[in-house]
């Protein structure tokens, strides 16, 4: 028995009534569409700050002993004038130059460090953020060398990586009064013990940075100061 031939007019309905089905059917969001209407996660939070370096609290231990330093507006330093750099201590203005660094022009500090003479540039815009400073007055002077006679300690943080850290951060802080705590506490740990390679590093740093300073805020040669800062530790 043979299967009846279909006709054109019966494939061509067949035809239009799929089409019309597929017409009315709701199209099925793509995997790719679906991705991109999805809700966004809130972003997570920040890592927790630690409380030895920015004062507030956190998991790591009690709070920091580095304070919170304002920002005091540098003045306006001209060609001999002395400057403190946070880093590299005491050096002189030798120029103020404009210079074309990474296509941006701008007036630049040129400081000549007198510690070992090296050439340093602060752009005069930044000196602030820099922490460029004068040299401090004789009364602040007597308030650092009291701060080195005061038997407390700065940092009692254990173990010794951490306080190492917190020591770091007050050297780094570029304050005076801070830095002084750094040379008080390994001075007095030097008589208790010798002192480990990172110790010593954080002595004559806090050194280096606070003994030309000081000679010239108290009018003294460096010489007489250093004996003066020996006197104080060995009391």
């Amino acid at each position: 028995m043979t299967r009846p031939a279909r006709t054109v007019s019966a494939a061509r309905a067949s035809t239009a009534s799929r089409s019309t089905a597929a017409a009315e059917a709701p199209a099925k969001p793509s995997a790719k569409r679906s991705r991109a209407s999805a809700p966004v996660p809130p972003p997570s939070p920040p890592a927790p700050y630690d409380p030895r370096i920015t004062g507030r609290r956190g998991p790591l231990g009690p709070p920091s002993t580095v304070p919170a330093l304002p920002l005091r507006p540098a003045p306006i330093f001209k060609v001999g004038d002395k400057a403190v750099h946070p880093s590299h201590g005491v050096g002189e203005v030798t120029a103020v130059e404009q210079r074309d660094i990474a296509g941006t022009s701008g007036q630049f500090y040129i400081l000549r460090i007198l510690d070992n003479g090296m050439k340093v540039m602060v752009p005069v815009t930044a000196a602030t953020q820099v922490g460029l400073r004068s040299v401090m007055t004789d009364s602040d002077a007597d308030d650092i060398l009291t701060t080195m006679r005061a038997r407390e300690v700065a940092v009692d943080v254990q173990p010794w990586s951490r306080r190492f850290r917190v020591y770091t951060e007050m050297i780094k802080s570029g304050s005076p009064t801070e830095i002084a705590k750094v040379l008080r506490d390994m001075n007095r740990l030097k008589f208790d013990k010798d002192l480990s390679f990172g110790e010593r590093r954080l002595l004559d740093q806090a050194r280096s940075l606070l003994l030309k300073e000081l000679a010239l805020a108290k009018n003294t040669t460096e010489p007489e100061m250093a004996e003066e800062i020996r006197k104080i530790f060995s009391a």
